[in-house]
């Protein structure tokens, strides 16, 4: 199952990047927040559990491993933490569930001009490019936020007017902040980027389209913005790097952001976004059917997210190639390969699944994989 240029997605079996975080570290995040661990015994605790991660994925028979998001507080809350010019405030969208209940959260907000005055993972890819080499074929991949995690939770108060008076300047700088970072990854010798996307799968949601509507945004012109800032982030990347986007809808507390399909944002989004696939959530039937995938060109490929991250069950092999195959009656079986639906843990708290069940699950997608790939 190793990678070739051409092939789209990289690898049959793969994963979202997030991994529960041991209990150690969980404490060692608590103990650093209450000012009782400093940075460098904290980056040491870090580093630890990175390798003991890379690891296990390797025991796993992943190729494409992650750092588990190890040195982040959630997937998207050290990136912000890292440029000029954000604060943060309360999100403009709840998280919601089937009974009406609803939860708050939290969003970035341009307070200033949005500067990135040092690198935001580059750390992280380094410190995987060592780590790795203890295993034989191993991929670092690199999780990143989305341009539109930078907006879209606030976008009808993105930031100070008086700083950003004109929105296309400050997707001007989230493009730059971007752009520069990513050529600092594959300068670096990262070949493999992921982007977590979560306001596209959002404005596939009739119900959240409803409610852009009446915060005064169109849903398909934000589509189109939120598109452009990814083209113009790996514009100018070299020709065999992966890019994958890992369409989420979100998960706190059993809650989600979205509900639905794919089928409102498809046809455009696979089409147009200048990546080489897409990491998809299809572990319920919240997330619609397949024929979606018929939007994907035929120069790029899906990861179909079938293994659920947020229950323990391990999911019945059979039903697994049964949907595969389902899958490919929209986009030909050689440009699909497995995954779990998202991470295990997008932050710190992690979902309600043990260490074993997680590998066993990571598992179960390399046994299905090399079932019908080979």
């Amino acid at each position: 199952m190793t990678a070739t240029p051409a092939q789209r997605p990289p690898f049959r079996a793969d994963h979202v990047g997030s991994l529960l975080r041991p209990p150690g570290l969980r404490q060692a995040f608590r103990d650093r927040a209450g000012g009782k661990l400093d940075e460098a015994a904290f980056a040491e605790i870090q580093d630890k559990a990175i390798r003991e991660a890379v690891a296990m994925q390797a025991g796993s028979d992943m190729q494409a491993v992650t750092d588990g998001e190890f040195r982040r507080g959630s997937y998207w809350g050290r990136f912000v933490e890292g440029l000029k010019g954000f604060v943060i405030k309360p999100a403009s969208f709840k998280f919601r569930d089937g009974k009406g209940s609803m939860l708050d959260f939290t969003a970035p907000y341009a307070a200033g001009k949005i500067v990135r005055d040092e690198p935001l993972a580059l750390d992280e890819y380094e410190f995987m490019r060592e780590a790795v080499k203890a295993h034989d074929g191993l991929i670092p991949k690199i999780t990143v936020p989305s341009p539109s995690t930078l907006h879209y939770y606030r976008f009808d108060d993105f930031g100070d007017r008086s700083v950003y008076p004109d929105e296309d300047e400050f997707f001007a700088d989230v493009a730059k902040v971007f752009h520069d970072e990513i050529k600092a990854l594959t300068d670096a010798g990262c070949r493999y980027i992921q982007f977590d996307e979560v306001a596209v799968a959002m404005l596939g949601d009739p119900v959240v389209r409803e409610q852009t509507v009446k915060l005064g945004q169109d849903p398909d012109a934000l589509l189109g913005k939120y598109i452009d800032l990814i083209n113009r982030a790996v514009e100018g990347a070299p020709a065999d790097c992966y890019f994958g986007v890992h369409m989420c809808r979100g998960n706190l507390k059993g809650h989600f952001l979205a509900d639905g399909g794919y089928d409102l944002i498809a046809e455009r989004f696979f089409s147009e976004t200048d990546v080489t696939h897409f990491l998809l959530e299809y572990d319920s039937v919240r997330a619609g059917d397949f024929t979606p995938l018929r939007h994907v060109p035929k120069d790029k490929g899906v990861v179909l997210g079938l293994v659920s991250s947020k229950r323990p069950e391990l999911e019945d092999k059979d039903e697994l190639r049964a949907r595969i195959a389902d899958a490919a009656k929209y986009c030909d079986a050689e440009r699909l390969a497995i995954s779990p639906q998202c991470g295990f843990a997008s932050t710190v708290g992690g979902n309600p699944v043990t260490a074993e069940d997680q590998s066993a699950k990571l598992r179960l997608c390399v046994e299905v994989a090399e079932n019908v790939w080979g």
